[in-house]
């Protein structure tokens, strides 16, 4: 299928990152498909949070409405999510980087579908779950929010998409037990709306006319109203933002308490 190029925004190298690029085509008129590159996996860093939000400005500002599509050049990931030690050691990311990302996509006065290649892991699965449609290809990757593997906590923000998009089973079985949904057990728990390529994506928004609905200038702001809890606390600044370290400092302070508690109990108990 011929798909008309637009545009190409950069993404930096950092010292820890190789940087890259989102290009942006145009396989059907109004349609905008946003495909990323950043090696090794499409790490949701600073850079290519800028990157990716200033190409969505571009679409909104200076192309007609219609319907945004993102996906990766990298046939095995969608997105790997954070680099966590980057993410914790820039001041201010999830508040000025992260938040603000999810955000935009969330409350996008056009449709988004996002268009999932290849692994889409923890802060990736967060970014396809705040676009309002996902295809997987279902070639290879899982979804899987896998922060229980590493041992860190979802922070408000994190988590609200997923009470509100999924069925309370899903979401247990995704946060408690990280499980890895597959294609076939992302359609059959909501989590995606198609298994196929770009060809069902473009299938997608036919079916469903989301170039017109695209067009309305209510748009975003209908998606604002209906996720308000995630834009209340995605929108959160300062002592309001909830801090992963903090948490686990008082996570940490609570079981050493329990411990010495337990320890006093235990010797009282011997000398009954």
């Amino acid at each position: 299928m011929a798909s008309n190029e637009l545009f190409t925004i950069p993404i930096p190298a950092t010292k820890s990152h190789p940087g890259g690029g989102i290009t942006c085509s145009s396989p059907e008129p109004q349609v905008y498909v946003l495909t990323w590159t950043s090696p090794p996996d499409n790490r949701l860093t600073p850079a290519f949070n800028i990157a990716l939000m200033t190409a969505l400005d571009i679409i909104e500002f200076g192309h007609p409405p219609g319907v945004v599509i993102t996906t990766s050049a990298i046939s095995k990931f969608y997105s790997n999510g954070l680099d966590l030690q980057l993410a914790l050691s820039t001041p201010g990311f999830m508040e000025n980087s992260l938040y603000p990302l999810f955000r935009r996509f969330l409350t996008y006065p056009m449709p988004t579908i996002a268009l999932l290649n290849g692994h889409s892991f923890a802060g990736g699965f967060m970014l396809a779950m705040h676009h309002d449609y996902r295809v997987f290809t279902g070639a290879k990757g899982y979804l899987c929010i896998n922060e229980l593997e590493f041992g860190v906590p979802l922070m408000p923000p994190m988590s609200s998409i997923f009470r509100i998009k999924t069925a309370p089973r899903v979401y247990r079985n995704m946060v408690l037990e990280a499980r890895r949904f597959d294609a076939k057990a992302a359609l059959e728990a909501d989590l995606v709306d198609k298994i196929g390529e770009l060809d069902a994506a473009l299938s997608l928004i036919r079916e469903r006319a989301l170039v017109k609905k695209g067009a309305s200038p209510a748009y975003g702001m209908l998606k604002a109203e209906m996720y308000r809890e995630s834009v209340a606390l995605l929108d959160a600044k300062g002592k309001e933002v909830a801090n992963p370290t903090q948490w686990q400092a008082v996570e940490k302070k609570r079981k050493a308490e329990g411990a010495k508690w337990f320890k006093e109990w235990n010797t009282d108990k011997a000398k009954l």
